[in-house]
């Protein structure tokens, strides 16, 4: 019985502050090659490529706002033919863009308080600064502080986000293959968000984790869950990453790598039944 046919998308040139996108995916696909027939492509050849193979594996691509025509292209492909991906291209998180923090916010979700609208200011707990950032960002990419009283001449474009600065004590990272936890790591500077270390999670973290996976609905992928830790000692949603999340596997221990490939073997075959 022939093996199934994997096309990995991976931009291994994307200049990732703090961390080496191109290592992570030199070894998922050196492990999951044992399983599957693998090509690796380029995200702007996938469209092009992807004709014969059985899945699509999108993972560590860069941001899609660096080529978004050729992102949509390959969205509106798949779709158009029935191409599997994995992740699927029904994530409601980071895949859609960033509204959803907008929507989680008014529907009483424990996240980072959000609106798209500055006539709605007063939905946000008053703050010595603000984030004014695209919803179609990534990578910190135009991403600006400001005052409230310089709000009206940050914000006087289309597609932006308004959030208070939060002053939390540390991120902490959860990541899900399919609905199930993984591992998880936090970044005890917050000045230095990639210098990850090993986070023994609660039972509490994990149900706060597990309320994003869960509304999100994907039947298979991997996902991560980014949030911050308060002052006071609460978790808030900073982003769903469901299109392309980096792992930071080489943060981890052996077992838990093994651990995260099998999960994520199994996970793709299961995709494809």
């Amino acid at each position: 019985m022939p093996r199934p046919t994997v096309l990995y998308v991976s931009d291994l040139t994307y200049p990732a502050r703090g961390r080496r996108y191109c290592d992570e995916d030199i070894y998922l696909t050196s492990r999951l090659r044992d399983h599957f027939d693998l090509a690796i492509c380029h995200p702007e050849d996938a469209t092009n490529l992807m004709r014969g193979f059985d899945t699509v594996v999108v993972r560590n691509s860069g941001p899609v706002i660096d080529y978004p025509e050729a992102y949509e292209e390959f969205r509106n492909h798949a779709k158009a033919t029935g191409q599997r991906v994995y992740n699927p291209l029904t994530g409601k998180a980071d895949m859609a863009g960033k509204q959803y923090l907008v929507d989680l916010t008014g529907q009483g979700f424990p996240v980072i308080p959000t609106i798209d609208d500055l006539a709605h200011l007063e939905r946000l707990p008053e703050a010595p600064e603000y984030v004014v950032k695209p919803k179609a960002g990534a990578d910190s990419h135009g991403l600006e502080f400001t005052t409230a009283e310089n709000l009206a001449s940050t914000t006087n474009k289309d597609g932006v986000l308004i959030q208070p600065k939060i002053e939390f004590r540390y991120e902490v990272s959860f990541y899900f293959v399919d609905r199930g936890f993984q591992y998880a790591l936090h970044a005890p500077d917050p000045a230095q968000r990639w210098e990850l270390t090993h986070y023994d999670a609660s039972p509490q973290d994990l149900e706060f984790a597990q309320t994003f996976i869960d509304w999100n609905d994907l039947d298979h992928g991997v996902q991560r869950v980014d949030a911050c830790r308060t002052q006071d000692g609460k978790l808030l949603l900073v982003e769903l990453e469901d299109l392309n999340p980096y792992l930071s596997l080489d943060r981890t221990t052996g077992d838990v790598k093994d651990a995260f490939v099998e999960a994520m073997t199994r996970s793709i075959a299961a995709s494809l039944d």
